[in-house]
């Protein structure tokens, strides 16, 4: 049970440390806590929909990630195309810190918060 807890708070922040990357390239905002509480709300709907909508062939996914850039579109200024270059940022920066993570041993692929 900690260790479930230890990785998934793990993970909230790597997700939230993408999104901020995104966020601060993107439209030049620095709170860092602002990040962890969306991560953690793209997190929230990314699985809600996934669950309802998501094994609909070439649709679900499409829909799950749509309610996830809503959630990036929401919460960031700037507009659909800005979320969406957050949401590019975001995941080719956990997609770096993972890939180092897991060169050395200590993570997986996995991250909650981004879509990997």
């Amino acid at each position: 049970m900690l260790n479930s807890i230890i990785v998934f708070v793990v993970s909230l922040l790597i997700g939230a440390l993408g999104i901020y990357v995104g966020a601060r390239a993107i439209v030049d905002t620095t709170d860092y806590t602002y990040a962890i509480v969306t991560a953690l709300f793209g997190a929230l709907v990314w699985g809600v929909v996934g669950f309802f909508f998501g094994r609909i062939p070439f649709l679900g996914p499409i829909l799950v990630f749509l309610a996830y850039l809503s959630v990036i579109n929401a919460r960031y200024p700037g507009g659909w195309i800005r979320a969406l270059l957050i949401t590019l940022v975001a995941w080719l920066s956990v997609l770096i810190v993972l890939t180092l993570l897991a060169v050395v041993g200590v993570t997986t692929f996995d991250a909650v918060g981004v879509p990997t």
